[in-house]
């Protein structure tokens, strides 16, 4: 059929053949379909959605427009892990390691902050000399050599998915499940794992904002690998308010590394657990979730996981010592504390406003082109459920530019809601689905 076929098609909600939707992606990625029909399709499937068997067909047609890399030679299951981002979430920075030092070999390619959240390779660089660049051949003799390996999207993965998402970003149809679910998939199917742990993230600091979507966005997921037979579980977690205390990359690369010594936030720690404990079980290096924590704890307590990152780091280019000794990480110049609107109890933090008050400070990007200040961050010294005083010190800013700091304090109490009694506490992992 003819791309204008197909799209008349999808806009009268008719499902399309595979060979159809191979074909279509195919010739849009060589250029031989113009970015207006590309537009004309995208826009049917936000109205009209995609089957389960379109899905898998749309998704295995964007994996296939690149290199997929072949890790079968390197010994043992290959599993990562995906976060649909959120604010404070440095899972990455702890979690690949983890995972690593108890077998689990993790080839892991992550991306930079968008929007209100963080990105992973973002708080990787603000470690003196960390490389995300590395080429295929480093990223294969690392995973297998090292165990674990971060960096960012190469040209030769799935170029469709890069194509598309630019398109997407300025036709409004960023948010449509299909079209998020095969992003996704498509770069982390292409990476050469066997499995595939996803942290679907649910709240104020989320995209998902709630439980219902998200869950529709984890068994879409779900659906997609098991499609081209890989085994994909989820964890939906909760994002109401931002995870551990730090949010900004230094800061939040200091706080992984107290995880991986045992002393950070209890709720960064769990949810960095959870999720490492599915990779075990993934990878068959544990039978249950209660084996998997057991191997964790220990990996922790021996040191391993400290020692796992630090080769991580100098395999990388990055300077080992900053991992034990973090006054080698960037620290800002100044910090200033704001202080509590009123006494009470913390009832909620808006995540995705404390977001955009790091990316004002300089922490996250304003536009694609906008260098970060990997210095520069907040951390926060009252958490919801805590008791506060008025006038007491409830978020503490890192800053370099004093020209931003009156904005920062503003957007921060703004996120703060302060009430007279204690709010009743949600669990952090929400719900399991496989």
């Amino acid at each position: 059929m003819r791309p204008y076929e197909l799209i008349k098609a999808k806009r009268e909600g008719r499902a399309l053949a595979q060979a159809d939707i191979r074909s279509f992606l195919d010739g849009y990625t060589r250029g031989e379909i113009p970015d207006y029909q590309m537009s004309a399709m995208l826009m049917a499937i936000f109205f009209k959605g995609l089957t389960g068997e379109e899905l898998g067909a749309w998704t295995q047609a964007m994996l296939n427009s690149g290199e997929v890399l072949d890790l079968s030679d390197i010994p043992g299951l290959k599993v990562d892990k995906h976060s649909t981002g959120g604010v404070g979430d440095k899972v990455s920075l702890s979690l690949a390691p983890l995972a690593a030092a108890c077998g689990v070999p993790v080839p892991m390619i992550s991306g930079r902050g968008l929007g209100h959240t963080g990105g992973t390779l973002d708080k990787l660089e603000s470690i003196p000399g960390f490389r995300v660049d590395l080429t295929v051949a480093d990223y294969r003799k690392m995973v297998r050599e090292v165990g674990a390996c971060l960096i960012g999207q190469t040209a030769t993965l799935a170029p469709a998915d890069k194509k598309l998402y630019a398109l997407r970003d300025v036709t409004a149809t960023v948010d449509c499940i299909p079209l998020i679910a095969s992003s996704i998939m498509s770069k982390k199917l292409a990476e050469g794992i066997d499995a595939l742990v996803l942290d679907v993230k649910v709240g104020s600091g989320a995209f998902m904002k709630t439980q219902e979507d998200a869950r529709v966005l984890a068994t879409t997921m779900i659906e997609i690998g098991r499609h081209v037979g890989r085994k994909v579980t989820a964890l939906l977690t909760n994002m109401e308010q931002p995870l551990g205390t730090t949010v900004g990359n230094a800061l939040e690369v200091d706080e992984a590394v107290a995880m991986l010594e045992g002393h950070a936030p209890a709720d960064y720690t769990e949810v960095t657990l959870a999720l490492t404990a599915e990779m075990l079980v993934l990878g068959k290096k544990a039978k249950d979730e209660a084996h998997a924590r057991s191997l964790l704890q220990e990996a922790i307590q021996s040191g391993a996981a400290v020692r796992k990152l630090e080769e991580i780091v100098k395999w990388q280019g990055g300077d080992p010592r900053a991992v034990r000794d973090r006054t080698r990480l960037p620290k800002a110049k100044a910090v200033t504390e704001v202080a509590a609107p009123a006494a009470g109890f913390v009832t909620a933090i808006d995540s995705e406003a404390v977001g955009l008050a790091s990316v004002a400070l300089g922490a996250g990007r304003e536009r694609t082109d906008s260098l970060i200040d990997p210095a520069v961050g907040f951390t926060l010294l009252k958490k919801v459920g805590d008791p506060v005083g008025a006038g007491e010190p409830i978020v503490r800013i890192h800053y370099n530019d004093d020209a931003r700091l009156a904005d920062v304090s503003r957007r921060l109490q703004a996120a703060y809601q302060v009430g007279p009694s204690a709010p009743s506490t949600r669990p952090l992992v929400l719900e399991r689905l496989e």
